[in-house]
């Protein structure tokens, strides 16, 4: 399933000609890589809890919370139980918008500046097929699910860390709420780092290179999806702290990578003209 994947978008860019279309389907057959990559470790659901990660993003969030995980600090602070306030409703779409980010970007991209297209699709993808090779080989608890099994204190009648997603997410969508849930929650032990993070920082770099405008509309975004991540119990902090490294990482070795990148290219191209697809 993953090599068939993994070749997919070159093959589609050998057999399609070259234009905006093509582009954008080999985007989409790359996220579709990832995905299968991505949700792959919890076909087994058993065997990948017995493998999870649960102690160490506790112990690194109570120093970074002096004492008390940011999550539950935040929550206990300003949230009401039993009730979701407007504020973290706002907090809740800030998540749910996420999905379309990370392509949107991309996709604007291509329309305004497609000069720049090719290099912050890589930047962009390379950010999510990294972040897999964590969730396979680190697979990771989130707050919300450590919560749920008296990780992060005893349980009592709630559990010390909501999750706020599910509790809206059933009051908006209603009876639509388990199937978008079910397509959406893939593989819920992939959490370290936290790609909705990383590549909402990313795209906010990327829209910056852009103009200054769309670069404020991208941090904007990228820092209130921080804060929603880490209040509504769906990361920890050192969930952000290391996807703020790795798309760090990726971005400034970039232009390291930039010549090889190329020679992939060309061999592609080359392969496309012995198909007469140049």
């Amino acid at each position: 399933m993953l090599g068939t994947a993994a070749v997919a978008p070159v093959a589609l860019a050998v057999a399609v000609p070259k234009g905006r279309i093509r582009d954008a389907g080999v985007c989409a057959l790359q996220m579709w890589a990832y995905l299968a990559a991505y949700e792959m470790p919890h076909d087994d659901p058993e065997a990948l809890a017995q493998r999870v990660h649960v102690r160490y993003p506790i112990t690194i969030d109570r120093i970074l919370g002096l004492g008390q995980i940011p999550t539950a600090r935040l929550q206990h602070t300003f949230s009401t139980p039993g009730r979701i306030r407007h504020f973290e409703r706002v907090l809740v779409f800030c998540h749910w918008v996420w999905f379309a980010v990370p392509h949107g970007t991309a996709a604007y991209i291509l329309i305004r500046r497609p000069e720049r297209f090719a290099g912050a699709a890589a930047r962009t993808y390379a950010v999510f097929d990294l972040g897999a090779i964590f969730y396979w080989v680190i697979p990771t608890a989130p707050p919300w699910w450590a919560a749920a099994r008296g990780h992060l204190g005893e349980l009592e009648e709630t559990p010390p860390v909501r999750r706020m997603m599910i509790e809206y997410g059933e009051e908006f969508w209603g009876d639509r709420w388990g199937d978008l849930y079910d397509v959406l929650g893939g593989n819920p032990l992939a959490a370290m780092p936290s790609l909705h993070f990383a590549t909402s920082l990313m795209a906010a770099h990327l829209l910056s290179e852009v103009g200054p405008i769309s670069g404020a509309v991208g941090w904007s975004y990228s820092l209130t999806l921080g804060l929603a991540l880490v209040y509504l119990g769906e990361h920890y902090a050192a969930d952000l702290l290391a996807g703020g490294l790795l798309a760090e990482t990726v971005r400034r070795s970039a232009p390291r990578l930039t010549p090889t990148a190329r020679r992939a290219a060309g061999l592609v191209r080359r392969l496309a003209l012995l198909a007469g697809n140049g």
